[in-house]
């Protein structure tokens, strides 16, 4: 990717790698086409910005060579105008009848970039979201690293554009100053604002905005100082008096006018409307119990690292273990180190089908005000989008129920200060993602500590025999501990010990799925239902053997398929937290399902038209051969 900063000493970056052209005409001719991007700069502009008035006699082979080195310098292609038009990624350098013209996209000119920082915090502060508006002007000066193209020789052209970009500069500090001024940092700005008066003592805006400091630090004396130094500054240089504002200034000075007061700490950051689609995390459920390491790794992985890029913290286990729950706690202890908004959106919709990234950040670009003719049709343009309104933002996005590092790739923001928290029904790999918090089972103590919780110690103290089988029952995950508390809360008349009874009938033969979503049938479905076919079938299958842990080599004649292809399955059973990998004798690995997960297993294998899914295509070997090719038949393949 190529970069070209001119905002301070000319640099070109090729791929990270600095390619500053050395020859000065060749400085020369790629800034002004690089201050004129996606223009076409005549032939005649540049011969005079290099020579003026004194050409050499073979000056148009001289300017065909210099472009030739720079496309060469810079591996430019010489694309034309249609092969630019269709894609605005593309880099050229292009040669029109009457010129040449650079097309780069905007992101890789830091003018553009600090143009647009600069007009987006304008209208920021005209709309009175003053906060916001401090944040993208500093984020737009700091764009620059000295005077603009201070080591270039430049010609009328060039010197013309310098004129600009330094006078946008100006007003930028102006605006950024103001925002400062309305945020009552008058102390902070004290020193700033007396360099800038002294560098450039004829500008009225700086004085003014000194003596309002100046003023407001109870320092009038000062104040009406700076507005004498001022007057004869201009009638000395200029031969002017001051304007009509810094005399109002003075005089409202000299009268302590209590409109310069600072203003009230009543700020408007946005419109309430926008604030509350900005606070999107979902409310915070039962207390956590026993994950509080957990909840320490995910905060200290979210405020840690290098900040090039933003944190990504995927939480995963197996289902039921308080994945998002977990992540919901995490996102609201987190939220006051991101400001600019909090974002929340599961990818599994009300019907447990997976979520378009696309879709999810049209929602997203409506919350922060995009209108809907502007959101872009394409999910990479949106993503684009995205990235550029978290460029300068600290915004922290939580997702839910997150399957596949395509659905997560395009929704993770783009500044280094925001954070993206994951609730992965899988395990995700990815080079973005910057730490894995793992959720394992409560421990028996743990889990008796979250059903006293529920239900009180008079109960629970009652049968603690009856309650330490609950918690074994339900494996120590906190959705199947939430469920039998929610049971037993319904039925105050209950003892602990007929629901373990009701329990290990149900391990057996479990009833019906309930439309509640917070039991654990529910949650296993939903991992379930989104792993390929013949990764269900396996499941289902393997959770009928009464076996407490599964080999290889029984897994594969169970499945009746050959034993790397039962491999692979049982690994994608693993990466979908549906099995636990144990270590057997000799180091060799075998797989355990979880009780409570085999329960609902077997409730999946007993009645798979219940949930709309095809009848089982895994054949048992014994009742009907066919090996894979039975497994595989009319599925598609399992995805690696």
């Amino acid at each position: 990717m190529l970069e070209i900063n001119v905002l301070g000493p000319l640099e070109v970056f090729r791929d990270g790698v600095l390619s500053n052209p050395s020859a000065p005409k060749l400085r020369t001719v790629l800034s002004l086409l690089a201050v004129q991007s996606h223009s076409v700069v005549r032939t005649d502009q540049i011969i005079e910005e290099l020579w003026e008035d004194n050409p050499p006699t073979s000056v148009t082979t001289t300017l065909q060579t210099y472009i030739y080195q720079l496309r060469k310098l810079l591996k430019l292609t010489a694309g034309t105008e249609h092969r630019a038009d269709r894609s605005s990624t593309v880099a050229a350098l292009r040669t029109s009848p009457y010129g040449y013209v650079l097309s780069l996209p905007a992101d890789q000119l830091d003018f553009l970039r600090f143009e647009r920082l600069a007009a987006r915090g304008r209208t920021e502060l005209e709309s009175g979201d003053v906060r916001a508006a401090a944040r993208t002007l500093s984020a737009a000066l700091r764009i620059w690293r000295g005077p603009a193209l201070v080591d270039v020789s430049t010609g009328p052209a060039l010197q013309a554009e310098i004129l600009r970009l330094e006078e946008m500069h100006k007003n930028a500090l102006e605006w950024r100053i103001e925002t400062d001024l309305q945020l009552g940092r008058h102390h902070e700005l004290l020193g700033e604002l007396t360099r800038l008066v002294a560098q450039q003592p004829t500008h009225e805006g700086f004085q003014a905005k000194l003596m309002l400091a100046l003023h407001r630090a109870g320092r009038r004396s000062e104040a009406l100082n700076v507005y004498q130094r001022t007057r004869t500054a201009l009638a000395t240089e200029l031969g002017l008096d001051p304007s009509s504002d810094l005399q109002r200034m003075h005089r409202a000075v000299l009268a302590a006018d209590r409109s310069l007061d600072p203003p009230s700490p009543k700020l408007n950051v946005r419109t309430t409307a926008q604030c509350d689609m900005l606070r999107q995390l979902p409310p915070e459920g039962p207390t956590l119990v026993g994950r509080h390491s957990e909840v320490t790794a995910a905060l200290d992985a979210l405020a840690g690292g290098p900040r090039h890029a933003p944190q990504v913290v995927v939480v995963v286990g197996p289902p039921g273990s308080g994945k998002s729950a977990l992540c919901t706690r995490v996102a609201h202890e987190a939220s006051a180190g991101y400001p600019d908004g909090q974002l929340y959106a599961s990818l599994l919709d009300a019907d447990n089908n997976p979520v378009s990234p696309g879709d999810v950040l049209a929602e997203f670009l409506r919350s922060v005000g995009t209108p809907d003719q502007r959101i872009p049709a394409s999910t990479a343009e949106r993503s684009r989008m995205f990235w550029s309104w978290t460029a300068d933002r600290r915004v922290l996005v939580m997702l839910d129920d997150v399957m596949s590092v395509s659905q997560l790739l395009p929704l993770v923001p783009s500044s280094g200060d925001c954070g993206l928290l994951v609730a992965g029904r899988r395990r995700l790999s990815a080079p973005t993602v910057t730490a894995t918090v793992e959720l394992s089972p409560l421990t028996v103590k743990q889990g008796i500590e979250l059903l006293t919780d529920v239900l009180g110690e008079h109960r629970v103290s009652k049968d603690e025999d009856a309650v330490r089988e609950l918690v074994r029952l339900c494996d120590g995950l906190p959705v199947a501990l939430h469920a039998a508390a929610t049971r037993l809360r319904g039925r105050p008349h209950w003892p602990l010990a007929k629901l373990a009874r009701r329990i290990r009938a149900e391990s057996v033969r479990p009833p019906a799925p309930t439309p509640d979503k917070l039991n654990l049938y529910a949650s296993v479905e939903r991992t379930y239902r989104l792993a390929p076919p013949a990764v269900r079938a396996a499941f289902r299958l393997l959770t009928t053997l009464d076996v407490g842990s599964i080999s290889l080599a029984r897994a594969t004649q169970a499945l009746g398929i050959p034993e790397q292809q039962a491999e692979c399955l049982l690994d994608d059973l693993v990466e979908f937290r549906l099995v636990e990998v144990v270590t057997g004798d000799e180091g060799a690995l075998n797989y355990r399902f979880l009780p409570s997960l085999r329960a609902v297993g077997r409730r999946l294998a007993a009645d798979t038209d219940g949930i709309g899914d095809d009848p089982l295509p895994v054949p048992i070997p014994s009742q009907q051969p066919g090996g894979w090719s039975g497994l595989r038949a009319g599925h598609e393949p399992v995805s690696r």
